[in-house]
């Protein structure tokens, strides 16, 4: 029977060890019967190999005699951090609406702060939208936005004030620019907007050309809102948030304050290169958010599968 729970306090009495959590993952992974990662065989009588004594997850495949755990081909893989210690930080970060610092995670676990950031990151990594579809569709209403992140002034020299007000280059180069697309009563895709890239083509990509689109009257907007069945605006710098009763940006601005508590809130620092894995995290969450903890764990422990990340890959440059 697999354990039920409704918070940490009842997960950690139902899970209390590693083993309770190997065993819980086994049957999310596996429904309960073994599957040999390297040839992928089903087969409820794998061998079962004892270490001094006792079972600790480890099989033998029948077919292809290669040793495996459920942890193989997960982002646990490999980890010298116990199951217990894996599903409490996931647990906390699925749940947590702002996500959770290393700091705190670290304090917690008990367990170093480099430790949890490499912990947190690499949960990070399988909150993705892997869809490449675009949202919206014939008659959806779907709102976009861009918000900047980092690089405010009032904590900048004034030798760096006075070079921004006369180059848009040096003004952006402490800033990153993040676009988001959402379905009024669907999911949220944000989108990092590299310097290749521009916003009109981003709204081509990530919203489908049937779909109704609502923004803000940026100018970026003007000629692409052509191509679409409807195009809705609102004009925040004369107080106008919505017309008609249906256009407006309310809900992606809503979406945006939770990227602003989470960011300033929580995180206080994020670099540009990992600002994708954040907008991921907090997409997954807020997409999710009307589930219970449970499922919204267990959704995440699921995509755990297929999903490595090295730390040197994260540290590189």
């Amino acid at each position: 029977m697999i354990a039920q729970f409704t918070s940490m306090i009842q997960m950690t009495s139902a899970l209390p060890n590693d083993k309770a959590c190997r065993e819980y993952l086994e049957l999310r992974r596996w429904n309960g019967i073994p599957t040999c990662p390297n040839c992928g065989v089903v087969d409820e009588n794998h061998y079962k190999l004892n270490v001094k004594g006792e079972f600790k997850g480890m099989y033998k495949c029948r077919s292809c005699k290669e040793r495996f755990t459920v942890t193989v081909g997960t982002v646990f893989e490999g980890s010298n951090i116990g199951l217990h210690k894996w599903f409490l930080a996931l647990y906390m970060f699925s749940a947590h609406k702002k996500g959770i610092s290393s700091h705190q995670l670290a304090r917690d676990l008990g367990v170093t702060q480099k430790t949890a950031w490499f912990m947190l990151h690499r949960l990070r990594s399988v909150f993705t939208d892997t869809s490449d579809s675009p949202l919206g569709g014939e008659g959806v209403v779907v709102e976009t936005d861009t918000t900047i992140v980092g690089g405010k002034s009032k904590t900048m020299s004034n030798k760096k004030r006075k070079a921004m007000k006369g180059d848009r280059s040096v003004a952006m180069a402490n800033k990153t620019a993040v676009s988001a697309y959402i379905e009024r009563g669907g999911t949220i895709r944000f989108d990092v907007v590299d310097s290749n890239e521009n916003e009109p083509d981003l709204v081509r990509t990530h919203v489908a050309k049937d779909s109704v689109l609502m923004t803000d009257t940026a100018n970026t907007y003007i000629a692409v809102g052509k191509e679409y069945a409807f195009h809705g605006s609102v004009d925040h710098s004369k107080s106008e948030y919505v017309k008609d009763g249906v256009i407006h940006t309310n809900t992606i601005e809503g979406a945006f304050s939770h990227f602003d508590r989470m960011v300033f809130g929580t995180y206080h620092s994020i670099s540009r290169k990992h600002m994708q894995a954040y907008c991921n995290e907090l997409g997954f969450r807020y997409n999710n958010r009307k589930v219970t903890d449970q499922i919204r764990f267990d959704m995440a422990l699921l995509k755990t599968a297929g999903v490595k990340l090295p730390y040197r890959i994260l540290i590189a440059k």
